[in-house]
């Protein structure tokens, strides 16, 4: 069992993360007199009530039935409640595996807490469940090859096998819908559900007044807040940082969040949300002013920066989203989708500006050629723009198409966050699918 405590403790004051700090092991940690934390994708941490198991999140389709199994080795008490900190399949898919290990020994359904947008996001994952399974696979397909942790198996559509169900049919509804705020006795103790627009806008954080403790969901997640997603809906950063205001002012003892380490201590916890507040509410008021200044978008993703020194925080470091997308959610939640580029306003296809760029160098095979000598030289933007109108202007070409997977592999391999890293791997692999056929036919 992992000392999870001593562990960020020393992260945190070091400001070293020599061990990795988010961690899928499914490995059960008690952080404090029944209070345990099992590590997955996400977290699921679970308070022993006198009237059962509370649990907030409960990890993904395929991960649930691994946390319920790693909780059946520390209490075999039913499950009294679930709550969803928010909708995000790797919060609510695991929650069927809970829902029948209670039906198993004969107990009743748990109660299952959720804001009340959660049943909303529901309805959006049915009406668009292909798109979401198609950006998962970019999303997490750049570092560690195609994962399957949000690709669900097709029970419900044995006819179809290549249709998934992105929301899993057995995913518990809510039997409490929270609103803004709403505080509940279990045993003796209360809790008390906040809700705050952060990561989404179904997002809940759960204060235990008496014991001090914060269950903080995906408002600290050990890595540069998830703000600004390219392929996700609307994030809101600056809401976000509110949000991580109120706790501080609570005064929490131990922070409890779905993706991490716990945290323990007033003032180390108070340091880590004013923090990641802190970056926010800067990046937030720099956008906002060149916005006001009539800058336009490329200009500003240029010009605002998060300091080196913050970003080298271990509860910071941008290894899954990065700033430069934050910047970009925060145009879109001020400025709408337009760019300031009247060109882009009502543009040509990809393909016609290809074509006609490369008719002007020479090319299309003169285009790419100029790619892989600027990504050589360490000029990877300017290269992978080079590259694409090479590859929309030779769409069947393979010399184009491997010298154009050539230059994304370079950029995800320079990239430091997930999300960049699963997009360019992606064009990588389009190109090399091009190349493939073209061996196969030959």
């Amino acid at each position: 069992m992992a000392d999870l405590l001593a562990l960020s403790t020393r992260i945190i004051d070091s400001g070293v993360a020599d061990e990795p700090v988010n961690r899928v092991t499914h490995e059960l940690s008690e952080v404090d007199d029944n209070l345990v934390m099992v590590e997955s994708f996400s977290h699921v941490v679970t308070w022993k009530s006198p009237e059962g198991l509370v649990c907030f999140d409960t990890s993904a389709p395929n991960t649930g039935a691994k946390v319920v199994e790693s909780l059946r080795t520390w209490s075999s008490d039913p499950f009294h409640s679930l709550v969803y900190t928010h909708g995000h399949i790797d919060h609510v898919g695991g929650s069927g595996a809970f829902i029948a290990s209670n039906g198993e020994s004969g107990n009743a359904d748990p109660r299952v807490f959720g804001h009340r947008h959660v049943e909303h996001r529901f309805d959006r994952y049915r009406l668009t469940n292909n798109w979401n399974r198609f950006i998962n696979q970019r999303q997490f397909g750049g570092v560690r090859g195609e994962l399957d942790m949000l690709i669900l198996d097709s029970k419900e559509h044995p006819k179809t096998k290549d249709v998934a169900l992105f929301l899993p049919s057995d995913v518990a509804p809510l039997t409490d819908v929270i609103d803004d705020f709403q505080g509940i006795t279990i045993g003796d103790e209360r809790l008390e559900f906040h809700h705050g627009r952060g990561e989404t806008d179904d997002h809940l954080w759960t204060w235990f007044p008496e014991k001090k403790w914060l269950a903080s969901g995906d408002f600290v997640i050990w890595n540069f807040p998830n703000a600004g997603n390219p392929q996700k809906v609307q994030r809101w950063p600056l809401e976000w940082a509110a949000t991580l205001r109120k706790m501080i002012a609570v005064g929490p003892e131990l922070l409890l969040p779905a993706h991490g380490l716990p945290i323990e201590g007033k003032a180390r916890i108070a340091m880590v949300l004013d923090d990641i507040a802190s970056a926010l509410e800067q990046l937030v008021t720099d956008v906002v002013q060149l916005m006001n200044q009539g800058a336009n978008l490329i200009d500003i993703v240029h010009t605002v920066k998060v300091p080196d020194a913050s970003l080298q925080k271990p509860y910071m470091r941008p290894l899954y989203d990065e700033p430069e997308f934050v910047v970009r959610n925060t145009w879109r939640q001020f400025g709408g989708w337009w760019d300031g580029a009247a060109s882009r306003l009502k543009p040509s296809r990809d393909e016609e500006v290809g074509t006609e760029l490369a008719h002007l160098a020479g090319g299309a095979d003169v285009l790419v050629a100029r790619a892989v000598e600027l990504a050589d030289a360490g000029n990877l933007r300017l290269a992978c723009h080079l590259a694409d109108f090479a590859g929309w202007a030779a769409p069947g070409d393979p010399d184009v198409h491997e010298a154009r997977a050539r230059v994304y592999e370079m950029r995800r391999k320079a990239e430091p966050s997930l999300m960049s890293k699963g997009i360019f791997r992606s064009a990588s692999r389009e190109s090399e699918t091009v190349v493939k056929r073209t061996k196969d036919a030959n």
